[in-house]
């Protein structure tokens, strides 16, 4: 199986967010809706989740889909003049018209569809950075019996801008630079010392004061020595995979009462095991993408692998969870 219509249909997807981006304008391209949580939707949102289910339409028509997005909040609680607007970035990107029918059929392409071989779209993951002008993605994340196969992530924001497409699968791991054109294989850091480790966590995390990656490696004794970087979307998940970062952890949080959704983690997640890394639960327990829309895990730990057995047991220690004696 070939990933490549994904793999184009988000970088489509990368010209049409950074269109809208730089508009910078929040009347024109952020609005809000009643969708389970607090935060805006953008027409940015729409118009990515159209171009990828467009291309999965085409090109792996029995497939299932999981995403956020739905054609019925795009037809009920879409303005016309927003719609209108939806339709004119696709157009505009694709270079042919589009109508709202078309948008409706692409966002509800393959939902509720029972099958092996299931996509998770988050179309805008890190939306609150893409407001801001900071880093998000857009992710496309591959499960096969609930096991995360392939991914494709674009990241407009990465290289100081000069965007990349992480793209993988049970084959090895690309990075295609978007300046360039260039596309090389990548893979997790190998790096052993500590003090040339990079740990990676959520912004939103840091505002919050949330900082696990430096209670965790407070408790393993490497604080002094790796650099935590704070950065929006699932585009962490790619700089682990690709060997930028060695590290991102996420323990529970007393803070969240909604659950993790497989939709902000299945695409990174398939990337870093692509690239040869390692991600489980925070107490060492393998990730369960088998539970429909809802990632049933506390939290996570993934890395290179290089030092992951004790992140998991520093971890373990600072969420309280006692060793199991075998």
């Amino acid at each position: 199986m070939s990933i490549t219509p994904l793999i184009d249909a988000v970088r489509d997807a990368v010209t049409l967010c950074r269109t809208l981006q730089a508009q910078a304008v929040q009347g024109i391209n952020k609005f809000s809706q009643a969708k389970g949580s607090s935060e805006p939707v953008t027409i940015a949102d729409y118009g990515a989740q159209a171009l990828i289910g467009r291309a999965l339409m085409q090109h792996f028509p029995d497939d299932g889909v999981i995403s956020e997005e739905s054609g019925q909040q795009f037809a009920s609680l879409v303005s016309p003049e927003r719609q209108q607007a939806v339709i004119a970035a696709l157009s505009d990107v694709l270079g042919l018209p589009v109508s709202v029918d078309e948008v409706i059929e692409w966002l509800d392409f393959g939902k509720e569809r029972r099958a092996r071989r299931v996509w998770v779209i988050d179309p805008i993951d890190g939306t609150r950075g893409f407001i801001a002008g900071r880093h998000y993605a857009i992710c496309v994340g591959l499960l096969v019996d609930g096991h995360p196969s392939a991914g494709v992530i674009g990241a407009p924001m990465y290289a100081d801008g000069a965007g990349a497409i992480f793209y993988g699968d049970e084959g090895g791991l690309h990075r295609l630079n978007l300046a360039t054109g260039h596309a090389e294989r990548v893979h997790v850091s190998t790096r052993q010392d500590p003090s040339e480790w990079v740990a990676v966590q959520s912004y939103e995390d840091a505002v919050r004061g949330q900082r696990d990656a430096v209670r965790v490696l407070t408790q393993a004794g490497w604080i002094d020595r790796v650099p935590v970087r704070d950065i929006d979307s699932m585009e962490k998940y790619a700089l682990v995979a690709c060997g930028d970062a060695d590290m991102m952890i996420r323990l529970p949080q007393a803070h969240r009462s909604a659950p993790h959704m497989i939709w902000d983690h299945a695409a990174g997640i398939a990337l870093v095991l692509a690239g040869g890394g390692t991600a489980t639960d925070f107490d060492g327990s393998p990730l369960d993408f088998t539970q429909g829309k809802v990632l049933p895990n506390q939290g996570m730990i993934v890395s290179s692998g290089v030092m992951h057995a004790e992140l998991v047991e520093a971890a373990r220690t600072v969420g309280g969870v006692k060793p199991i004696i075998v």
